[in-house]
């Protein structure tokens, strides 16, 4: 990471001597998450939370209570935007320095509660130095003025280039290649949005419009609800704002190229009437806004920023991709919004409640509006789990990535097969009480986090029985269990292949076609 400073100039302390903090000569330890803090004296190094999958993700110490971006985008995919960054956060373990995730641009100064700070490079962290100890319990504001940089680099994620702007798509880790962060789903935060584009240019981005400066064009956005860096989303670009009503009063937003706003409205028409459909299965839409972010781009993938999920455009105007079949993708990401997204994975190997429960929403939509059977989907998946097991890990305990490839872990095995653990489950337990479960879980940790520790304990709790047993077969063991109330199905570890055709391309975030058989060459609308 290019640093301009490592020395600011001497200053005056910036707090009063009666309160001034004693410095610690040994490492202090996170009792959170256990990790090691070491003295100022010791060499900067990347630290982490000991995330499963991505153990150098994320920081102790200190939990973000709200970021401020302010982005300025000259018009030219080919040049960094100028950016500042401003994180509230709350020390929660004595520190001597403060890690922030950041890579893929250039830090031109940090403030610590408005006084300069000695700040350097360590990995993919910004290690800022601030005058004085931090104390648990003590709020502090750190500014970053930087730059965030569009270009492609030898990572994956962060700004994906549009033909006529930016977008974002920061999962799982690439929200740091933006902005300095606590870049893991653990920590969410508020967010207040300001960006400045030329004219001609509209700027959309997570929550509810606050305010437009049209000279110099400013937009602004604030969240209502906390979300996690790897579902902002910022879109820039030649667009067009489409406004509408969901179920009751939600303000809807589309953002659609302009020149493509006709062919693409009966789609996006039909985002009320989905809502509507998950909200009788899981309850009340958990965000203030919705919409679609249809891009001009090639990215192979759907991803559901929160509150504004992104698309492709081409998927929606591709004539060979039946309707149930499109539609079944925006459920997906819509359910999303629910489960991932309102109630975000306390750990990265916890991911499988987000894409299982967004592949069973999607496949029960097919079933009810496109007639693809979910009995039959399950047996094929069912077909494939040994496979998808020895190839990626068991549901709940996925195999890290390769190297160079953190979108590894958005395997089937966290898709098709964390639906057939919930297909498992509602045999196990009857219809009745497997909905009670969908909706107490979205209610009992909206806005926060929760662990498949948490989803065992209250399918226990709802089924009135110990389930442990049960769903640790499921979602650890090597093979897959028998299915409740099928004992002729069987798999192996030869996964089904995928089916040819437009849609194998790579959704690693979205629908996953191929191996459940149910992919648009398996049938019309």
């Amino acid at each position: 990471m290019p640093l301009t400073s490592r020395h600011p100039a001497p200053r005056t302390p910036r707090r009063p001597a009666h309160r001034a903090r004693h410095r610690t000569a040994q490492a202090l330890l996170a009792s959170a998450v256990g990790v090691c803090l070491v003295a100022a004296s010791a060499p900067a190094e990347p630290l982490g939370i000991g995330d499963p999958l991505f153990p150098h993700l994320g920081n102790p110490g200190y939990d973000v209570q709200a970021y401020d971006l302010d982005l300025t985008y000259s018009g030219s995919n080919d040049q960094p935007l100028d950016a500042v960054t401003t994180i509230d956060a709350r020390i929660t373990a004595e520190l001597d320095r403060i890690n922030l995730d950041f890579a893929h641009g250039t830090v031109r100064s940090v403030e610590v509660d408005g006084e300069p700070a000695v700040f350097t490079g360590a990995g993919e962290d910004l290690v800022i130095t601030p005058d004085d100890d931090l104390d648990p319990g003590e709020p502090v504001r750190i500014t970053v003025r930087h730059t965030s940089d569009p270009r492609p680099g030898d990572r994956e994620g962060g700004w994906v280039r549009t033909a006529d702007g930016l977008a974002l798509a920061n999962q799982a880790d690439a929200a740091h290649l933006v902005f300095p962060c606590n870049d893991h789903p653990s920590d969410k935060a508020m967010f207040t949005f300001r960006i400045t584009v030329p004219e001609g240019y509209t700027a959309v981005a997570n929550g509810l419009p606050t305010a437009v400066d049209r000279a110099p064009a400013t937009w602004r956005y604030r969240t209502r609800n906390p979300m996690a860096t790897e579902l902002a989303q910022v879109s820039v670009g030649r667009s067009t704002v489409l406004h509408r009503t969901g179920p009751h009063g939600l303000p809807l937003r589309d953002v659609v190229p302009t020149e493509h706003r006709a062919v693409l409205e009966p789609w996006l028409a039909k985002t009320p009437a989905q809502i509507a459909w998950m909200e009788d299965r899981v309850g009340r839409y958990p965000f203030a806004t919705y919409g679609l972010l249809l891009a001009e781009a090639s990215t192979g993938f759907a991803l559901e920023t929160q509150t504004l999920s992104l698309f492709e455009r081409d998927l929606f105007t591709d004539p060979a991709l039946p309707a149930w079949y499109v539609e079944s993708i925006m459920v997906h990401e819509l359910a999303h919004q629910w489960f991932g997204d309102s109630v975000s994975p306390r750990t990265w190997a916890d991911l499988w409640l987000n894409e299982g429960h967004a592949t069973w929403y999607e496949a029960l939509y097919a079933e009810e509006r496109g007639g693809r059977s979910l009995e039959t989907r399950m047996r094929t998946a069912y077909e494939s789990s040994d496979g998808w097991r020895a190839a990626g890990g068991p549901p709940a305990a996925p195999k890290p990535p390769e190297p160079g490839r953190k979108i590894g872990i958005f395997r089937p095995g966290v898709y098709g097969g964390a639906a057939l653990v919930l297909y498992a489950l509602r045999q196990e337990i009857g219809q009745e009480a497997f909905d009670r479960l969908e909706r107490a879980w979205v209610v009992r940790h909206r806005d926060g986090n929760a662990s498949t520790a948490d989803f065992v304990r209250l399918a226990s709790e709802t089924a009135g029985r110990d389930l442990t047993g049960f769903l640790h077969a499921w979602l650890y063991d090597d093979t897959t269990p028998p299915m409740p109330g099928h004992p002729d199905w069987r798999s192996s570890e030869r996964a089904v292949p995928e089916e040819p055709g437009p849609h194998t391309r790579e959704h690693r975030h979205g629908h996953l076609p191929g191996p459940h058989g149910h992919g648009p060459d398996a049938g019309g609308e």
